[in-house]
């Protein structure tokens, strides 16, 4: 038995598939079959019910499920405590976020991190907002970089970014020229939208509290697609300021502010409150800060 074949097994069982295992562990399916096989016959029992074309565990399957994840866990935190003692970090840390933070908000704060911590690896899973709760949740991630608020009182958040929702249209489009619109005034054309998250929660609030019944025209899983659609003239779009600067500068897109409302997009670092931070994870979690800070500092002096 050995670490890797602890990962394959949590994996599967996660994922419920052989195949979607093998695909994140980049192994073929019979690779993946034959370390499961292995692991059972080293503990004597069936840990996965593959019958009816599902893939489940057994109770002997739920049992070892926990011990594997806490020895993968107590792994961590022994190789994390050894290098502690030369004071210096090392090891990896997991963040878990979504595409438009990964692209806009996440590259800076790596390169610095990178720059002052060589040593340490550095892995991101890119996932939708539930999806990264539930990885912090599993000790899959050290971090998750998720909209406020989070309300799970087994988790802390720690503020990294401020942001606001504008509206973005094509360079040509007739509410272009404004410096500000209505919901109204943008709830008369069709609208592209996010199809999930806390942004679509956001806009559906939005339009229901003003009396309104919007048109989407389409509704996507990715920032980016959703800039395309909108600079393709599909519709009208709502986004985080921060996503579309250099859009912004390549003329690509216009944006306009809303005047009958504001919809702020604050982003934390979340982590377990009953997690034992690495040196890593907490040098990571104080460039995140400071860069924060220096973004509001910038943007005061701009303001000026």
């Amino acid at each position: 038995m050995d670490f890797d074949q602890l990962e394959i097994f949590l994996e599967v069982a996660r994922l419920a598939s052989f195949s979607r295992a093998a695909e994140k562990r980049f192994r073929t399916q019979p690779a993946i079959s034959s370390q499961i096989r292995a692991l059972e016959e080293e503990v004597g029992a069936r840990l996965l019910d593959r019958s009816g074309g599902k893939v489940s565990l057994t109770a002997a399957g739920k049992l070892f499920f926990k011990y594997a994840e806490e020895t993968l866990e107590r792994r961590k935190i022994i190789v994390t405590e050894i290098a502690e003692t030369e004071r210096v970090p090392r090891g990896e840390i997991v963040v878990g976020a979504n595409e438009g933070t990964c692209l806009h908000i996440l590259p800076e704060v790596f390169a610095q991190f990178k720059r002052d911590y060589p040593n340490v690896s550095v892995s991101i899973k890119r996932a939708d907002y539930a999806k990264i709760l539930e990885s912090i949740l599993e000790n899959v991630v050290d971090f998750g970089v998720v909209s406020l608020p989070v309300n799970d009182n087994r988790l802390q958040a720690e503020l990294i970014h401020r942001d606001e929702l504008v509206v973005i249209t094509p360079p040509a489009h007739p509410l272009a020229a404004k410096k500000t619109v209505t919901v109204a005034e943008v709830a008369a054309f069709p609208l592209v939208v996010p199809k999930l998250g806390h942004t679509r929660d956001a806009l559906d609030t939005l339009f229901y509290d003003h009396n309104l019944k919007p048109n989407f025209a389409m509704e996507l899983d990715s920032s980016e697609l959703l800039k395309r659609f909108v600079a393709a003239d599909v519709g009208v779009g709502f986004i985080a300021r921060s996503n579309i600067e250099e859009d912004i500068r390549a003329k690509a897109l216009a944006a306009i502010a809303l005047a009958d409302a504001q919809i702020r997009r604050d982003l934390a670092l979340v982590f377990r409150k009953d997690k034992s931070l690495s040196r890593a994870a907490k040098a990571f979690m104080e460039i995140a800060v400071k860069q924060r800070n220096f973004a509001a500092a910038t943007a005061s002096r701009r303001s000026r």
